[in-house]
């Protein structure tokens, strides 16, 4: 599979993630220590616009309003966060997002192949996090899970350098390659 096709693979079950969220769920605690379910939400629709700007090499600088300042008592949060969803797949699916240089959110440039996989890790894993907050099973095809896993192994220190990882969780060579995958990421699967 390319790489083209591995974010809306991702995207996919993210999708049905969020469609299953209940409005009750919203301030439900989440595996990643600093959000609850609204505050995740949050988060993805907050630098959304930026990932997807980042792979059309369009600097999109973070709004000016704080993360937490997203309202998600108007309109419809879901819809908007699935649209936003949709929005990154299809701008990482376009030829050439994975090549050359980008930026993301900020103005230091980063290989486009390093972003890129950045923004699949970040799909699946907080996926993840929503899912296991409001009780589901999510399931992603071996190709996302196998590139998230060899892009995490020589970056999460780094990740947990900058916060954005909490301690790696040990976890058997032998178990399912998404534990393995959370365990980089400091999240107990």
């Amino acid at each position: 599979m390319s790489r083209e096709q591995l974010i809306p693979r991702a995207v996919k079950t993210a999708v049905e993630v969020v469609g299953g969220v209940q409005p009750d769920q919203l301030g439900t605690p989440t595996p990643c220590s600093e959000y609850d379910v609204r505050a995740l939400v949050h988060h993805l629709l907050f630098w959304g616009p930026s990932l997807e700007g980042a792979a059309r090499k369009e600097s999109v600088p973070p709004p000016a309003a704080a993360e937490s300042d997203v309202d998600l008592t108007t309109g419809d949060w879901a819809a908007d966060l699935t649209a936003q969803l949709h929005r990154t797949a299809d701008a990482w699916s376009a030829p050439g997002a994975w090549t050359g240089t980008t930026r993301m959110g900020g103005p230091h440039e980063m290989p486009a192949e390093l972003v890129g996989g950045m923004v699949l890790g970040e799909v699946v894993v907080h996926t993840w996090d929503l899912a296991r907050a409001t009780g589901q099973a999510p399931e992603w095809d071996d190709d996302v899970l196998e590139q998230v896993h060899r892009d995490l192994v020589p970056t999460a220190q780094m990740g947990r350098d900058m916060g954005i990882y909490g301690p790696e969780v040990p976890v058997p060579a032998d178990a399912p390659l998404l534990h393995r995958v959370l365990g980089l990421t400091g999240r107990r699967p």
